[in-house]
């Protein structure tokens, strides 16, 4: 995943309330760059120097959260510009090929930073309260990699932190 700090304030109290993966269970803000990934079991050097060497192909990434969007049940903030964010997605699945990103259920990837969740009236107050805070400009500085603690509580934890560009 990649942090997003800058959106903590406006959306980790909404993610507390109706996320499943929240900030008490060890999940920042963030945009998910590969879900599911390799068990927290099966983390070894391997996995993290290959990592390490696709992130330092990336640049950080200067982009914005200008708006709110919705999938089903979900209430989210784009990044924009999306397309570094693909291409990051792209490069740590093709290094790891047995993780397709979210199992290969949607025919499009879209990056976001999930607000909410739920039904159509929690979203619509969730909104409400996190247009007031937008846009946000937003830097990615490092890959992040979270390890699954518990998986039946949710609870992670982070594995390392792998700079873009060194």
């Amino acid at each position: 995943m990649v942090e997003v700090p800058e959106a903590a304030s406006a959306v980790d109290r909404w993610r507390e309330r109706t996320s499943y993966a929240k900030p008490s269970a060890g999940v920042p803000a963030h945009v998910t760059i590969l879900f599911p990934f390799v068990p927290a079991a099966r983390l070894d050097g391997a996995v993290v120097e290959a990592l390490r060497a696709v992130a330092a192909v990336f640049e950080p990434i200067a982009y914005e959260l200008r708006e709110t969007r919705r999938f089903p049940g979900v209430l989210y903030l784009a990044p924009v510009p999306p397309e570094p964010f693909l291409a990051l997605t792209d490069a740590v699945a093709s290094a790891f090929p047995a993780y397709p990103p979210y199992e290969g259920a949607f025919d499009e990837v879209i990056p976001h930073v999930t607000a909410a969740e739920g039904p159509d009236d929690v979203l619509d107050d969730a909104e409400a309260e996190i247009v007031r805070a937008l846009p946000l400009s937003c830097r990615a500085l490092e890959l992040l990699l979270l390890e699954e603690l518990e998986q039946d509580a949710a609870r992670w934890r982070g594995h390392a932190g792998f700079p873009l560009g060194a």
